[in-house]
Order: C-alpha cells, then sequence, then structure tokens
C-alpha cells in the first residue's frame, strides 16, 4: 500500500516556480567552479613547462617531464574521487545543506592556494601546485553528489530531469569562462610585455612576467565559488532528508510551506510509519539492497566509467590534438604567452561550438524522450565518430581535411554532452532510497573519476608515437594516435552495452523509484531492467 507524504507530494506536482531557478543557479555554480577550476590546469600545462624546466641550448621549449604533468593533470582528479566517497556518505549522515558548505569553501582556499606556491625553484612550485589541487579537488568531488541530491529532491517530476541536467549544464559555462579569462590575460600580458619566439631567442621568449599568467588564471576559480557561499548557507535543507531521513515530520513540512508558499501539515504518524518500516530500513552493504538496486549502481557506475575514460582522455589532450592537425602551430615558433593564448582560442572553439549546446539540448529533451534513450544515443553517436577519425587518420592530417577533423571532433563531444556526460549525472540522483542516495550518487560519480584517472594517466602514455625518436621528451614509445582512438571507440562501444542495466526514471517520483513510500513487507519498487517500458509520459 503507497503512502504518499503530503510534503514530497506537494515538491512533486509544483508548478515551475522562482526557488528551482535560484536553486538551479546555487547548485550550478559548484559545478562552474569545478569545470573551470579542473580544465583551466590544461591551458596553463605547456606555460609550466616553460618556466620551470627549461634547457638551456634545447631545439624546443621545455615541456613538463612525464611524471609531472600526469601529476599535474591527474591529483586534482584523485581528489575529487576521494570527496565523491567522503562527502557523498556524509551527505546521507549529516545531511545535504550541513556539507554544502564545507565543499564550498575548500573550493574558495584550495583555488587561491593553488596559484600561491612561490618559489623559482621547479620542485617546491610543481609539489605545492599539487598538494592545493588535490584538496581542490576534494571539495568539487564533494559537489557532485550533493548538488545532485540537492536538486533531485527540491525538483518536481515532470521536470525533475531538465533541473538536475540543468546543474550539470553549468560545466560548461566554466569551461568556457575558463579559455575566454585565459584569452585576455594573455593578450593582455602580450599586449604589455612583447617577446621574440623561442626560435629567435631561447630565453627572451618567456618574459618573468609569465609567471603570473598562470597563477591568475588558476586563482580566479575561487570567485564564483566565494560568491555563492552566502546562498547556499541560507538554503533550507531538503524535505527528503528531513523527513525520511531525519525523520522530523514538522520541520519538513515547516521548510517547505516556507519555499512553497502553500500551507502543508506535518504528517508525523505517516513518517513514522514510513521510516519503521522494515522495507525502508536496509543498508547499502546488505542483500535487500543487492537484489533491489545491485543491478542499478552497477550501470550507473560502468556506465560513468566507460564515459569518462573517453571523455577525459580527449579533453585534457584537446591541445595535443590540435597541433597534430596544425591549428596550434610548432612551439618553437611562439613565444610563452602566445602559445597559452593559442591554446585557450582552440578550447573555447571546441566549448562554444560543441561543448555548451551538447549540455543544453539534454536539458531540452530529457524529460521529452527520457534518460536511456539519451544515453544510448550518445554512447552510439561517440562510437561511430571515434571510429570515424581513427580509422582514416592519416586523411584528416592532411592541410586541407583540417576542418572536418574539427567538425567530427566537436559532435563528439557534442554526443558526450547531449548523451552520457549529463545521464549518467542525472540517473543516479533519482533512483536510489534518500537514506543512501548522496552515497550511491558519490559511489557512481567516483567511478567515472576511476574512469579520468585511466583516460589521463593511461592516455598520456598510449598516445604517444610508436617510433621512438619521435616520442615526446621523456616518454616511452605508445600506440601513437589513432590506435588510443580507436581503443576509445571500444569503450563507448561497452557504453552502450552497460547503459541498459539503468533504470528510466523519466516523470516519476523519487519515492516510486526507490520503494519508500511502500509500506507492505512484500512490495518491490517498479523498476524495470532491459528496455521495455522505457518511456513514460507525464
Amino acid at each position: 500500500m503507497a503512502k504518499e507524504l503530503q510534503v514530497l507530494n506537494a515538491l512533486d506536482v509544483a508548478k515551475t516556480q522562482w526557488y528551482h531557478f535560484t536553486a538551479i543557479i546555487i547548485a550550478g555554480m559548484g559545478f562552474f567552479t569545478d569545470a573551470y577550476d579542473l580544465f583551466c590546469i590544461s591551458l596553463v600545462t605547456k606555460l609550466l613547462g616553460r618556466i620551470y624546466y627549461h634547457v638551456d641550448g634545447a631545439g624546443k621549449p621545455g615541456s613538463l617531464p612525464p611524471n609531472v604533468a600526469a601529476a599535474v593533470n591527474g591529483v586534482a582528479f584523485c581528489g575529487t574521487l576521494s570527496g565523491q566517497l567522503f562527502f557523498g556518505w556524509l551527505g546521507d549522515k549529516m545531511g545535504r545543506k550541513r556539507v554544502y558548505g564545507m565543499t564550498l569553501m575548500l573550493m574558495v582556499i584550495c583555488s587561491i592556494g593553488s596559484g600561491l606556491s612561490f618559489s623559482s625553484d621547479a620542485k617546491a612550485v610543481i609539489s605545492t601546485l599539487c598538494f592545493f589541487r588535490f584538496w581542490l579537488g576534494f571539495g568539487i568531488g564533494g559537489d557532485y553528489p550533493l548538488s545532485a541530491t540537492i536538486m533531485s529532491e527540491y525538483a518536481n517530476k515532470k521536470t525533475r530531469g531538465a533541473f538536475i541536467a540543468a546543474v550539470f549544464a553549468m560545466q560548461g559555462f566554466g569551461i568556457l569562462a575558463g579559455g575566454i579569462f585565459a584569452i585576455i590575460v594573455s593578450s593582455a600580458f602580450k599586449a604589455k610585455f612583447d617577446a621574440p619566439t623561442y626560435k629567435e631567442n631561447a630565453l627572451a621568449s618567456t618574459v618573468p612576467q609569465a609567471d603570473y599568467v598562470w597563477r591568475i588564471i588558476v586563482m580566479v576559480g575561487a570567485l564564483p565559488a566565494a560568491l555563492t557561499y552566502y546562498w547556499r548557507m541560507k538554503m533550507p535543507e531538503t524535505a527528503r532528508y528531513t523527513a525520511l531521513v531525519a525523520k522530523n515530520a514538522k520541520q519538513a513540512a515547516s521548510d517547505m510551506s516556507k519555499v512553497l508558499q502553500v500551507d502543508l501539515e506535518a504528517e508525523e504518524q505517516k513518517v513514522e510509519q514510513l521510516t519503521e518500516d522494515k522495507s525502508n530500513q536496509f543498508g547499502l552493504f546488505t542483500k535487500k539492497f543487492l537484489h533491489r538496486h545491485g543491478l542499478h549502481l552497477l550501470g550507473t557506475t560502468s556506465t560513468w566509467f566507460l564515459l569518462d575514460i573517453a571523455f577525459y582522455s580527449q579533453n585534457l589532450f584537446q591541445k595535443d590534438i590540435f597541433s597534430a592537425i596544425g591549428w596550434i602551430p610548432k612551439a618553437e615558433t611562439m613565444n610563452a604567452i602566445d602559445e597559452v593564448y593559442r591554446i585557450a582560442r582552440a578550447q573555447t572553439l571546441i566549448a562554444l561550438c560543441s561543448t555548451v549546446p551538447g549540455y543544453w539540448f539534454t536539458v531540452a529533451f530529457i524529460d521529452r524522450i527520457g534518460r536511456f534513450a539519451i544515453q544510448l544515443m550518445g554512447f552510439f553517436f561517440m562510437t561511430v565518430f571515434m571510429f570515424a577519425l581513427a580509422i582514416p587518420y592519416k586523411h584528416w592530417t592532411h592541410k586541407d581535411n583540417r576542418i572536418g577533423f574539427v567538425i567530427i571532433y566537436s559532435l563528439t563531444f557534442f554526443f558526450a554532452n547531449f548523451g552520457p556526460n549529463a545521464t549518467t549525472f542525472v540517473v543516479p540522483a533519482e533512483i536510489f532510497p534518500a537514506r543512501l542516495r548522496s552515497t550511491c550518487h558519490g559511489i557512481s560519480a567516483a567511478a567515472g573519476k576511476l574512469g579520468a584517472i585511466v583516460g589521463a594517466f593511461g592516455f598520456l602514455y598510449m598516445s604517444q608515437n610508436s617510433n621512438k625518436t619521435k616520442t615526446d621528451a621523456g616518454y616511452p614509445p605508445g600506440i601513437g594516435v589513432r590506435n588510443s582512438l580507436l581503443v576509445l571507440g571500444v569503450v563507448n562501444f561497452f557504453g552502450i552495452l552497460f547503459t541498459f542495466l539503468v533504470p528510466e526514471s523519466n516523470g516519476r517520483s523519487l519515492e516510486e523509484m526507490s520503494g519508500e513510500n511502500e509500506t507492505d513487507e512484500g512490495s518491490e519498487p517498479n523498476l524495470e531492467q532491459g528496455s521495455h517500458n522505457r518511456t513514460v509520459p507525464f
């Protein structure tokens, strides 16, 4: 027998109101900062190499040694993975709101700390940078499960997918902002401090002021996070946590009465009935959880893991792909600041043409065609386009075919974002019980970050030329860009297969998905596996 709480039902059927948009902005600004902080490092790694690893008399500018490049790029991911697991668990134990402020403060402090590694010694600078970027990642990691859970618990069931996806879509603006800000900073420094190219004068090509460029770009990430701190602290705890986990019916009704501006009754007896019911008390490591949600958790973790292998290996090494096809000139024909400007310009173009539109296509269509269809379609097209880049790879490296390469490369990104990159974030926030929702989202997101680490570290080595004489300084020979793209195509194909484990949650209430409003001992939540009964009218 289903017993729906009035306060939760009121949230489910509420018309789209101003508080929905405030919640999107407050939660979304965290993601804006996350994306800015995680991706801005790829704009300045070449500059760090020129400043701190310059070798006198070398034909090419200094570059980060392989282990240092892997550490600088990957350390934030390790922090993010730990943060997702820790804060995901804490969000279910202490409440979403209480933990939400902690993650933001950590992000602000560590963004500033990242740029404050003052020393002329390469080891000291890189060590301090890596230390702060680990803890920055730790804070960012907490934002994933908390933002998704808060948004899903505040939203109505008709447009819940679009609201959670809109929070995630702020990532696109974060990447865009990182690129635009790097263009502005590098243009200003280029105009003020003119320098010859590396070929003309190796030492003079990197002006001393270039050291400020990367620090300014990295530190500005603290601003958007700091601006939303006050609003995060003013947000009430979600009614689903207060009622179903903290078991405080009075507080839940009073909080949501203010938010929804309607009178809601505190149904203490009903809350007690639901929370005391044995079928709503199983923990994460129980047979009951395995039976009800085991395959769903496998589906959400595996698809996110596979998606992030492809997504991050591409995103972090965009600049190398651009160099390979000639979008960015040879390093020795530019000075240090000019190189930052050109990398930022290329990344901003990709973000503007494919990354940002992809996210918002998901927002527009997720509640119309459902999560499953979007995820399946995204993985399918990513597989097709990866193979389209890899198989005739020689063809794309010719000067005349560059535009074609960029278009297909952009489409891969477009379908990652109008596809699994958004849906893998949305679904784990909808299909698990309230008392485990943040934890399960954290576990799914951490599996994704594990994929990002595989993508970021593994492909740094894999994409090296198989000819020893043509590899980047310090790297062993790899399998080359073409074979790396083929591997990514196969990874995306597996994403298609694992998508069939994920249930469709379109148009259904969170309690219906998790079975929490069922007080009958033998009842099971109505979650279809496989592809039948996918689309639910709303």
